[in-house]
């Protein structure tokens, strides 16, 4: 079918969906369904407030504000790489093989840096809203992990439209963005 043949239409004379639509709409509910889980599990969970393993760090938040700096600064590199990647940096040329393993591991050692993070607020805190700040933190949070399910999975899946991926890797680092400004940059304004 090109790009000028009118789209097909189902039996009540709508348009029917498309089965790539139907795949990024089952992998993006997919997601959803991670970040309620993971929003109803902090809320529902009895928060602890006890510290975990600080990494040599002074205490917990300092640890959680540096590790999330880690994973932010990293999710430039990601941005950057996968731009570079889909040929969308004017006058730097073709990337060479060697960024796919840049943007893969920086990527692999982004996540892990969010893991000690994310334990902590949802084991620790459980969701909060007592601040309009936290309960955006919170929300992103829980957002964050809900795209990142949903970027894995359109990795594996071959039907997608090549738009897709750029797309839900930059609402990943979009949302790390928020995350790290509602929680490490208020941490580094407000304690240092």
């Amino acid at each position: 079918m090109s790009t000028l043949d009118p789209p097909a239409l189902d039996a009540t004379g709508t348009t029917a969906p498309r089965p790539a639509s139907r795949t990024l709409i089952r992998l993006t509910v997919i997601g959803a369904l991670v970040s309620v889980a993971l929003g109803t599990y902090g809320q529902v969970h009895t928060a602890t407030g006890e510290r975990i393993v600080t990494f040599g760090f002074a205490d917990t938040i300092t640890m959680k504000a540096w590790l999330a700096t880690g994973a932010a600064a990293l999710a430039v590199v990601q941005a950057a790489s996968a731009a570079w990647m889909f040929g969308r940096l004017p006058r730097v040329g073709p990337a060479p093989s060697g960024v796919a393993a840049v943007h893969r591991w920086s990527g692999t050692v982004a996540f892990v840096l969010t893991l000690p993070v994310a334990y902590h607020c949802l084991w620790s805190l459980g969701f909060r809203s007592a601040t309009p700040r936290v309960l955006i933190h919170s929300v992103l949070g829980c957002l964050f992990y809900g795209a990142f399910v949903t970027k894995m999975l359109t990795l594996r899946s071959e039907d997608l439209p090549g738009w897709a991926l750029p797309v839900v890797g930059g609402v990943l680092v979009a949302l790390l963005a928020g995350l790290w400004t509602t929680s490490s940059l208020w941490f580094f304004t407000t304690f240092s």
